[in-house]
């Protein structure tokens, strides 16, 4: 089993940053495909962005692209989203996800076993 912990939501002002941890304990994630997922309230859950296990290939969200950066640490068995130029409709729960290895679908929530509690992450305008 693999339990994930994601830290550093706040509340920021637009135009801010925030980064995101995500650590994972139980079981190295070294080879995991990890996604970060947010959900505002009202909505569904939608993709964010990804990065792979084996050569560490990611994915962005169109809405994201270019402001949001996903990275690991494999040697602190840990996940980071960096969130720059935030917008108010960023505001949602942020969601850190992992699966032992996916083919296809990485943007979709159902493809992912293991799944954080969530960070707030609140941006005023």
């Amino acid at each position: 089993q693999v339990q994930l912990l994601e830290s550093g939501g706040g509340l920021v002002q637009a135009g801010g940053s925030l980064r995101l941890s995500c650590a994972a304990s139980g079981q190295t994630i070294s080879t995991y495909t990890m996604g970060w997922f947010r959900q505002a309230p009202g909505k569904e859950r939608e993709f964010v962005a990804v990065i792979r296990g084996s050569g560490g290939s990611t994915v962005y969200a169109d809405s994201v692209k270019g402001r949001f950066t996903i990275s690991r640490d494999n040697a602190k068995n840990t996940v980071y989203l960096q969130m720059n130029s935030l917008k108010p409709e960023d505001t949602a729960v942020y969601y850190c996800a992992g699966n032992p290895r996916i083919i296809v679908g990485v943007t979709s929530p159902l493809r992912y076993a293991y799944w954080g509690q969530g960070t707030q992450v609140t941006v005023s305008s």
